[in-house]
């Protein structure tokens, strides 16, 4: 009998506390969803929806007609999809858990059986970095009451902690049908509707934050020429004082990636740390506005009574599901060695100059 190198998965239990570890960080993710809303949209409705299973098995085919993937052991309704999700990220989990010694916690604002867990101290306590990914459809109307944000912000006051915000993309925002239809044709892909916006919770927690960012738009990427590689990443390695984009050459090739936009001009406040090209061959509004790349990875450094770094980085970034796995591990380890004790900014910089 072979051994699985994975221990059994668990559900319907209540988390155990982490303890405290010098230098050992304690990720939680933070699913932004209603499991149950997203799961019982109509799937005759033809925007802000997820896929069915089935959809994305007839789109994708033949690579989810295997036993595992059928109807026999698979949800094949858009509860399927969400299940995706969460698989996607088991690489990820198992890495960092492995790097720090803490099993990556995963959380679901509402899950499958309607139970409701609100961005409290239940969840923050015994974490060092909260990763909240904003997948929820703005249709379902998920958001962070004052007292989350509260939460959150006290969070942020402890040394060390780091707040990761996924918001994703935001597709078919104009009411202008023939523009929709140029995203739609940018983006290329059969399984996002002419509109589908997300990432309501997050823009709501990252304005009571005061994070000067919106997500925007679902641009394509591009590609190495006459390949089907992702073109690397334009990183600010000069600013990048924690060394995030050690070995990173570039993410990974997701159709429909959000354009991190700035709503400040103050650099002392927020960097850009890496753009990514824009496949200039599909037009697209921003693209038309004379735009060739868009912000794909912000950091936002220790300001005031905020001792945490926040950054920004699509909810992507952390799966397995569109590729580029090497550089990103490489990432989710840098990820998971920032210290949790801080020095000066000098002090940082001259390790960075020595990694």
């Amino acid at each position: 009998m072979s051994k699985n190198k994975n221990g059994p998965r668990t559900y319907n239990q209540i988390h155990t506390p982490r303890q405290y570890t010098r230098d050992k960080r304690r990720f939680s993710i933070y699913w932004t969803w209603s499991y149950p809303w997203e799961a019982n949209r109509d799937v005759a409705e033809l925007d802000n929806r997820f896929s069915t299973m089935t959809e994305v098995r007839r789109v994708a085919w033949p690579d989810y007609e295997s036993v595992e993937y059928s109807e026999k052991m698979f949800l094949q309704g858009i509860a399927g999809t969400l299940e995706l999700f969460h698989l996607s990220t088991v690489r990820f989990q198992a890495l960092v858990g492995e790097a720090t010694g803490h099993p990556v916690a995963v959380y679901q604002r509402i899950d499958q059986a309607g139970q409701r867990l609100p961005l409290d101290e239940r969840v923050l306590a015994d974490t060092d970095t909260l990763m909240v990914f904003g997948l929820d459809h703005m249709v379902t109307e998920q958001e962070a009451s004052p007292q989350e944000i509260d939460a959150v912000r006290e969070f942020l006051k402890r040394e060390g902690t780091c707040l990761i915000l996924g918001p994703h993309h935001d597709v078919g925002v104009s009411a202008d049908l023939k523009e929709r239809a140029m995203e739609y044709a940018h983006h290329g892909d059969p399984l996002v509707p002419r509109q589908q916006r997300f990432g309501k919770y997050t823009r709501s927690l990252m304005k009571g934050l005061g994070v000067p960012i919106e997500n925007r738009y679902g641009l394509r990427p591009a590609v190495v020429k006459e390949t089907n590689q992702i073109a690397p990443l334009i990183a600010a390695r000069d600013l990048d004082l924690h060394g995030l984009l050690k070995g990173v050459t570039t993410f990974n090739f997701h159709p429909h990636l959000p354009h991190y936009a700035l709503t400040t001009e103050d650099t002392k406040l927020v960097q850009v740390l890496a753009r990514q090209p824009i496949d200039m061959s599909r037009p697209h509004p921003f693209t038309e506005a004379g735009n060739r790349e868009f912000n794909t990875f912000i950091w936002m450094p220790p300001n005031g009574k905020r001792a945490a770094d926040i950054l920004l980085a699509d909810s992507t970034i952390f799966t397995t599901l569109f590729g580029g796995v090497e550089s990103l591990e490489n990432f989710w380890k840098n990820l998971a060695s920032i210290p949790l004790t801080r020095g000066t900014q000098t002090q940082q910089r001259a390790r960075h100059a020595r990694a």
